[in-house]
């Protein structure tokens, strides 16, 4: 969790960017580019843990791991559509890079941090249960 709280904190220290800049200095781009993704590796290979820890059923993929943890109850149904995405994302700028949307990025940067806390908090609130 502390890593994920690592990479939300230096993406949220890279939220006053303005598009034209952020579009135009390659180094803030990929900074933030991989910074999500490893917010989002981080992400799942939380749930990855749990989901072995527990015996819970084998995810297919990195999607699937947010379904596997929605439907044992640790992620709401309603945020699975929002991890789900994040897994797609994650996909994209790992093996699509030369397709990266600028403006995607940006967008999420701007609107969609709050993504990764609310999977720590679950996964939290789950933990915290358990003991």
């Amino acid at each position: 969790m502390k890593l994920l709280s690592d990479y939300t904190n230096d993406l949220l220290e890279l939220q006053n960017v303005d598009l034209t800049t952020y579009t135009e200095n390659k180094l803030i781009r990929r900074t933030v580019e991989r910074t999500l993704d490893l917010a989002v590796e981080a992400c799942l290979d939380i749930g990855q843990h749990i989901i072995v820890r527990e015996g819970f059923r084998t995810p297919g993929d990195n999607k699937d791991v947010f379904l596997v943890l929605s439907e044992e109850g640790i992620i709401p149904s309603e945020f699975l559509p929002n991890l789900v995405s994040m897994a797609r994302f994650r996909n994209l700028i790992v093996h699509d890079y030369a397709h990266i949307d600028n403006s995607v990025v940006f967008s999420i940067l701007k609107r969609r941090l709050g993504d990764f806390d609310a999977c720590a908090q679950a996964v939290t609130g789950y933990l915290e249960a358990e003991h």
